[in-house]
This record gives C-alpha cells, sequence and structure tokens, in this order.
C-alpha cells in the first residue's frame, strides 16, 4: 500500500490579538490544523495574549510585544498581520526581511509612499506579500468573475456595501471576542501619530485633498470596509477610466459614478443602523446579467452566493442561484495562502495589486473634495 504524502504543516505567527483574530484567524487555524500550528502571538496587551493564547489549539504559542521577536524566529514560517492599520507595513517589512510570507490585513496601506515599501522589500525577500481582500477567494466570486469574462458587452455594473453594525454581528457570532484596554499612553500617541502622518502623507501630498477629520474619516472608511469593494470590483471589471461624481456623505452612506470605456458603475457603501448585510456586485449585459452577493464574515459559514439571469432563446427566461459551498472566504484565503507557501504559487492580491485600490481611494476622494474646503 503506498504511503500518503506528508504535507507540511506551517507554523503561523499572528501580530495583533484584537477583534478579526479571535473572531476569525485563531478559530480558522484551528480547523486547519491539517495546514497550519499556531506558534507565535504579537499584541502591546498582555491580556490580549493571555487570552488568545487560551484559544490555541494544538500547543502553547509562545507570547511576545515585539514584533520583530516574531518576525525573526525559527518558530515562525508565515506571518499573519492584524494589528492596527498604522504597523502594517512597518511589520509586513519585518517579515519580508526574515524570509517569510505575510498575510496583511487589509489595507496593506492608504499612502503610495508606505506601500511602495512593500513592493520593493518583497523584490529582495524569499517571502510574499498576501493583502487580505478575502472576498476575491471566495467561490461564488471567482465563478462570476468566469460567467462576466464570457459576456460580449457590459452595459452597467453596480457596487454596493450597505451594511448594520460589525458589533451587532460579532456580538451574534458565537465568537466572544474580548477587547483589553491594558496598554500604555505611549502606544496611544504612538498610534495617533502614525495615523496622522499616513493620513497627511496621502490626502496632502499624494491626492491633493484637504486634510480634514472628515477627509481622514472617509480615507479610513475607503481603506477599511472600501478596499473589499473596489478590490473585488477591479477583478470582475478592471480599473475605471475615471470619477464621472461622487457625493461623499460619510458619516451615512455615500455613492461615486465611476467612467469605464462605454458603461457606467454605481458604487454606493456606509452604515444604517439596521441589522442586515447588503454586499453585492451585479453586472449587466444585453443578454445576462450577474450579481454575487457576500455575507458577512464574522459568522462562520454563511454562504456567499452567484445568481445568473439570462435571455433562453428569443424571449425566455432563465434563473440560476448557485452555492457551490459553504466553505467561507477566509478558510479558502488560508488555503489558497498555503498553496503559495509550499508551492510558490503567486498571491493574487499582492502588494503590488494594492496599489491599484490607492489609485481607486485618490480618483474618489478628489472628485467631491470641495466637501473638505
Amino acid at each position: 500500500m503506498a504511503s500518503q504524502q506528508q504535507t507540511p504543516i506551517l507554523r503561523v505567527g499572528i501580530i495583533g490579538c484584537g477583534e478579526i483574530t479571535q473572531v476569525a484567524h485563531i478559530p480558522n487555524l484551528n480547523f486547519l490544523s491539517h495546514r497550519y500550528q499556531t506558534t507565535y502571538l504579537c499584541d502591546i496587551s498582555q491580556q490580549a495574549l493571555e487570552h488568545c493564547a487560551r484559544k490555541v489549539q494544538g500547543g502553547a504559542p509562545k507570547t511576545t510585544a515585539d514584533a520583530a521577536e516574531l518576525c525573526s524566529s525559527p518558530d515562525v514560517d508565515v506571518v499573519v498581520i492584524a494589528n492596527a492599520d498604522a504597523y502594517h507595513v512597518e511589520h509586513g517589512l519585518l517579515a519580508l526581511k526574515n524570509d517569510k510570507y505575510t498575510l496583511i490585513e487589509k489595507p496593506a496601506s492608504v499612502c503610495f509612499r508606505d506601500l511602495d515599501l512593500l513592493v520593493e522589500a518583497e523584490k529582495k525577500s524569499k517571502g510574499k506579500v498576501m493583502v487580505g481582500t478575502m472576498r476575491r477567494f471566495a467561490t461564488a466570486f471567482t465563478d462570476a468573475v468566469k460567467e462576466v469574462g464570457g459576456m460580449e458587452k457590459i452595459q452597467y455594473a453596480r457596487v454596493r456595501d450597505i451594511i448594520g453594525p460589525n458589533s451587532t454581528f460579532v456580538d451574534q457570532s458565537g465568537t466572544f471576542p474580548l477587547k483589553f484596554s491594558d496598554y500604555s499612553d505611549a502606544d496611544t500617541k504612538d498610534r495617533l501619530k502614525r495615523e496622522t502622518d499616513i493620513s497627511e502623507q496621502a490626502l496632502a501630498k499624494e491626492f491633493g485633498v484637504p486634510v480634514t477629520p472628515d477627509s481622514q474619516l472617509m480615507l479610513r472608511l475607503l481603506g477599511g470596509l472600501g478596499t473589499h469593494d473596489l478590490s473585488a470590483m477591479r477583478e470582475i471589471i478592471g480599473m475605471p477610466k475615471s470619477v464621472a461624481g461622487a457625493c461623499l456623505t460619510f458619516p451615512g452612506i455615500f455613492s461615486v459614478l465611476f467612467k469605464y470605456d462605454d458603461f457606467p458603475v454605481t458604487y454606493e457603501s456606509g452604515f444604517s443602523k439596521v441589522p442586515q448585510f447588503d454586499a453585492h456586485i451585479e453586472v449587466y449585459s444585453p443578454e445576462k446579467i450577474v450579481r454575487v452577493d457576500f455575507d458577512t464574515p464574522y459568522v462562520k459559514g454563511l454562504p456567499v452566493t452567484v445568481t445568473i439571469r439570462e435571455l433562453i432563446g428569443n424571449d425566455g427566461f432563465q434563473e440560476r442561484k448557485v452555492r457551490k459551498t459553504y466553505q467561507d472566504p477566509y478558510t479558502i484565503e488560508f488555503l489558497e495562502l498555503y498553496d503559495c507557501v509550499v508551492n510558490g504559487k503567486a498571491p493574487k492580491t499582492s502588494a503590488l495589486d494594492a496599489r491599484n485600490d490607492i489609485e481607486l481611494f485618490k480618483m474618489i476622494l478628489r472628485a467631491d473634495s470641495s466637501r473638505y474646503q
């Protein structure tokens, strides 16, 4: 009887023990114990480290407050960066310096200056960057990309992400995350200083947009929720030529009109108090309409579906709603990361690819920059 080929177990170090690590990353890595083992945790909160260490299965992970210690450890093959956005690039550079593959939670960065540091560091490293835009790994989404690719002509597309409070979904997820505050004033001041520097770099120096509390808030929204929508939009229909108009009424719900070669695309996003998750991309052609619907990623196993409506014959109609799997995008993302590390596959959500998201942030904010005068 032939022996089954041994598959390597990748040792994971996680930087940042906050909500997304507690709700998604540690549980999913535990389920993927045939591929991964969490061996190291890093956070500035000792209480968060202790709490998350108890959640890890398969052995107690080492803990540290020093990201450099984790990234240089021989006990770590892959680094997951899930801490405050302002530290994503710095810690990504540490991972690459130590030739480690790294999954960086979105946004990798919201300014060109910092993202380009990652792109250049990759060229000198054996490691690679995968940006955590997990919707793009959903089976229904990749199926939708193929369906849209077969269209003769796109007439119109709509990208929507209008959702209720994330806290509602998290509280009902059954993962029981905790928040901790045992960090120093110096840590808080350092984060705020970095966030201010990044905002001024992006808005004033790179985008030519006034730096105000509202423009900074809009930039954070685009980097957070918006990255999911815009990154997926780029993959399914490509980059727009320009922004025809934007009404950036946030807080609340805002709208953007993108201009492509011969069709328009509307992008609408924001938050409401209604606890629903209305996130979809819908693409229209003369004979076919393709729609992919996403649900909250904070509740494991909720399906991502693709719906195809099309002309049959001269005047017939067919509608198909397809759910191929309950396997969630975070799980598929980690399986894709495994393939990249073990088999040398290039990550599609690379640092260089993420540069296009910043281009879109720039286009959107400049289109309604008079709002911030």
